[in-house]
């Protein structure tokens, strides 16, 4: 069993489009969306939810005020103004563990909150899990690592050949929680300077894992000057480059509809690209 991430340097350029289409491609696979900030996947695969988890990933502060002697050393102690008339506000609380330690009463306690969602479902191309991440809430990177742990589990259970892992944008702990020991990560970007400037970071990045990586550049055509520019890039860092994927208003039909591509229509211009950069996808991991 091996496992692939699609990640990006930044968000918007495509990567979730392409995981679906893989997705369909393959049929052989458990497809797993970490990009649990905003995760999208979902609405192209339209799974059928057989699993829900909570998810505790930070906790908050709880006064017992049988307990408290209101001598407020807690809220003058918290830095996010999270204590008034003798109560936690859990919107603005962080969970720090500051006013626990100050109480002289041992009034104050640190109790778990459900900060998301993770989803093991059922779509008609394979088994898929997801998670979603409640409003400002944090340990994204924990939650990534749940979904991938499952997702991991189903496909040697029912002995699928690969993890398909939709990983979240840019180089934060998410997407260094997504990355761990892949087999293989393809980086999607797109022919902008700021697409240029992110492929660069996210690519210091699987190279300090020491991940065997693949760049593609998706919407080639709007722009062939910055094209060229990634294309040197990759050579000059050693990146095997797999493929450019032409601007297609089919995708657009497609994700309207909310399909993915490759299955709305097999014969356009992407579906054709998609198609070939998953048999060099196949081709580099055999």
């Amino acid at each position: 069993m091996k496992q692939i991430v699609v990640i990006s340097g930044k968000g918007g350029t495509g990567k979730t489009t392409l995981v679906a289409s893989f997705t369909v491609l393959s049929q052989d696979l458990v497809v797993a969306d970490c990009d649990v900030d905003a995760s999208n996947l979902h609405l192209l695969l339209k799974p059928n939810i057989k699993e829900k988890h909570e998810f505790m990933g930070s906790k908050v502060a709880v006064i017992d005020a049988e307990k408290c002697v209101r001598c407020q050393t807690c809220k003058e102690a918290c830095r996010f103004n999270a204590i008034k008339n003798y109560q936690v506000d859990p919107l603005l609380c962080e969970g720090c563990g500051v006013c626990v330690y100050v109480c002289p009463a041992n009034a104050v306690s640190l109790k778990e909150k459900i900060s998301g969602y993770l989803f093991i479902s059922e779509t008609k191309y394979g088994p898929m899990v997801h998670a979603k991440l409640n409003i400002a809430e944090s340990n994204s990177g924990k939650l990534v690592s749940l979904v991938r742990d499952h997702a991991k589990k189903i496909a040697e259970e029912e002995n699928k050949k690969f993890v398909l892992i939709d990983g979240p944008p840019g180089i934060g702990c998410p997407v260094i929680a997504s990355l761990g020991n892949v087999d293989l990560a393809l980086v999607v970007t797109e022919p902008t300077m700021s697409g240029l400037h992110d492929l660069q970071r996210i690519l210091s990045l699987t190279q300090h894992f020491g991940l065997k990586t693949l760049t593609l550049i998706n919407m080639y055509d709007l722009n062939l000057e910055n094209t060229k520019k990634i294309r040197e890039f990759c050579s000059t860092v050693d990146v095997e480059f797999v493929g450019e994927i032409p601007f297609d208003p089919v995708v657009v039909e497609a994700l309207t509809l909310g399909k993915p591509v490759v299955e709305y229509s097999s014969e356009s211009k992407a579906s054709k690209k998609i198609k070939d950069i998953w048999e060099k996808i196949l081709s580099s991991l055999s």
